[in-house]
């Protein structure tokens, strides 16, 4: 609860200080008027169904972003060659940023769904290759000379032993993919696709609607919120004691 107080305060400051000025601006919105946005736009339906819209996206791209990254870290913390091999492919690939590929992906794609999920993967298969990497390399050296005097073949080494070794950092990696997905995905709906919350904060913002562009903008931080805390639960559950450091 003490979390709360630093944001009450600002709250009640925000809203005093805008009485006092007698504040009227197409560019502010007193605290009270945001949520009175809020709770007009969630009434009527408009804000859900952008939810929904970003929601899916960011669960499509994150899907599909999580699954490449989990491959490729395999691979290359399995294989030494191959490691060297991509090595330079992927230092050149990894510091571009993500919203750079919106005009290439347009040009292929088109506006829409497509383009959105296609880059939210893009932009969330990065962590989690790059920590399964590093998991899979941390792994104790003597759990690989174990599988292959039992005979193990490959795959039964992964799934009996590598698995289970990386799981809580790999969560970890999917932890930070959801978050990097939720801004990715409102970024490109801003730019690109008319669809979701971030085209809801343009459509507010053209209106010159100060308190529902606000208001859209304080939603996508409570999802964000929301999505950690549930995360962060989930691993707890999953993976006790694991990780603890981070969750601080």
């Amino acid at each position: 609860m003490r979390g709360l107080v630093v944001p009450v305060v600002l709250i009640v400051a925000a809203e005093l200080g805008g009485r006092l000025a007698a504040l009227d601006s197409l560019t502010l919105a007193l605290p009270s008027q945001i949520v009175v946005a809020l709770a007009a736009a969630l009434a009527d339906g408009t804000l859900l169904q952008a939810t929904a819209e970003t929601l899916w996206s960011v669960l499509s791209g994150v899907t599909i972003g999580t699954a490449l990254g989990l491959i490729l870290g395999l691979a290359l913390g399995l294989s030494r060659p191959l490691d060297r091999l991509l090595a330079v492919l992927i230092e050149l690939l990894r510091p571009i940023p993500t919203v750079a590929l919106i005009p290439l992906v347009i040009l292929i794609a088109g506006l829409g769904y497509v383009t959105e999920i296609v880059i939210v993967a893009f932009g969330t298969m990065w962590p989690v290759l790059i920590i399964s990497r590093g998991a899979i390399l941390g792994v104790e050296p003597r759990l690989f000379e174990v599988a292959q005097a039992l005979g193990f073949s490959w795959p039964r080494r992964i799934q009996k032993f590598v698995l289970p070794s990386i799981a809580p950092r790999v969560f970890l990696a999917f932890r930070l993919a959801v978050g990097f997905a939720l801004i990715i995905a409102v970024t490109v709906e801003i730019t690109t696709n008319p669809l979701g919350l971030g085209n809801a904060m343009v459509v507010a913002q053209n209106a010159l609607n100060p308190a529902l562009t606000l208001a859209v903008l304080v939603w996508i931080g409570l999802i964000g919120w929301l999505l950690s805390r549930a995360l962060v639960e989930l691993e707890r559950l999953a993976f006790p004691g694991a990780g603890s450091a981070v969750r601080r």
